[in-house]
């Protein structure tokens, strides 16, 4: 069972991404959920029976990110404030496995940069379009996300550094489509990350990477 969930989530992602969403509104939100339940699964399944605080602070992570997929749907803050949820919990997970090097700690020059460049395009446009109520909480979430990835990159672990730039790309995607202007094939870009996001991130807590071994004489 284990071996084929990776070409299930592959196939219900895909299924959902190519259009194949009835016009009832609940198994829209049922194919949308497929994925997500079948990513919860794989984490679980792959992790150890004895599970530390590790492996539960990123099923819990996940568990958010479905809630947020689901309520998304509904009302926007609500989802934004469950997706932002899963990323504390992620962010928390990463920073207890904490790996400093000076290379990796750079890093945040870059992430800080970019998050301000695109938190100063989300704040315009929404001023622009007389939303300004929802300008803390999207600068609020461009934030967190934000030292999501920067402290998936102090992991060292490449599986969470792919998935959480992944989740970033597929945020940017979506709030530049929603509040600045519109991006082609959107839908198909942002559920392709997100989707990929997840599961990569939850790959990188189920089977996390060997770490070399320092051995003295």
């Amino acid at each position: 069972m284990k071996r084929w969930l990776p070409m299930a989530i592959l196939l219900t992602s895909a299924l959902y991404i190519c259009e194949f969403r009835p016009e009832h509104q609940a198994f829209k939100l049922l194919f949308k959920l497929i994925p997500m339940w079948l990513i919860l699964y794989y984490a679980y399944s792959h992790m150890p029976l004895a599970k530390n605080r590790i492996h539960w602070l990123m099923l819990t992570g996940l568990f958010f990110g479905m809630l947020g997929d689901g309520l998304i749907m509904y009302e926007f803050v609500i989802g934004l404030a469950a997706f932002l949820i899963g990323h504390l919990f992620y962010t928390t997970a990463f920073l207890v496995q904490w790996r400093f090097s000076w290379l990796r700690f750079s890093s945040i020059i870059p992430i800080a940069i970019y998050s301000i460049m695109m938190g100063r395009e989300l704040v315009i446009s929404l001023m622009a379009q007389n939303n300004a109520g929802l300008v803390v909480p999207v600068l609020f979430y461009i934030i967190v996300i934000s030292l999501m990835g920067w402290s998936a990159i102090m992991t060292g672990n490449r599986w969470a550094v792919i998935g959480s730039f992944l989740f970033l790309i597929s945020d940017s995607i979506l709030s530049w489509n929603l509040f600045v202007s519109p991006v082609f094939f959107a839908d198909i870009l942002i559920m392709t990350s997100y989707y990929s996001a997840q599961f990569i991130i939850a790959r990188s807590a189920a089977l996390p990477e060997k770490r070399e071994v320092k051995v003295h004489p």
